[in-house]
């Protein structure tokens, strides 16, 4: 089986929302968390559309400031960028190929609320 299949099945069991985009800004994939949260902005009809569609002009210009910062080095690749009302610390992550190009980032939710799931409750 492709690497592929293994790496979209990582990204789908993400209870958190993951919006992956490539350089351009545009959006290549929502895994089902994301698109549920962004349901009423159009859920899955924003694949292929602009992310900085979905921003303020402030904001536009912080990612814009990111994915710069994110090409000058390989060694930059992790930026937090807010904290919202829900708990969730939210991060820009760097994408790159095997040589270590660029070619896109994902926005990452993380939820900073303590598990209260009993450990291995299967």
């Amino acid at each position: 089986m492709e690497i592929s299949v293994f790496l979209k099945s990582v990204i789908d069991a993400d209870s958190m929302p993951v919006v992956i985009c490539d350089t351009n800004h545009i959006i290549v994939y929502m895994n089902p968390s994301a698109v549920a949260r962004y349901a009423k902005r159009g859920g899955a009809e924003l694949v292929g559309k602009s992310l900085l569609a979905c921003h303020n002009a402030e904001s536009n210009v912080m990612i814009e400031k990111v994915v710069a910062w994110f090409g000058e080095s390989m060694e930059n690749n992790k930026v937090y960028t807010f904290h919202n009302k829900e708990n969730h610390d939210i991060y820009m992550i760097a994408l790159r190929d095997d040589t270590g190009k660029l070619i896109g980032y994902y926005e990452k939710h993380e939820l900073r609320t303590a598990e209260t799931e009993r450990r291995y409750n299967i």
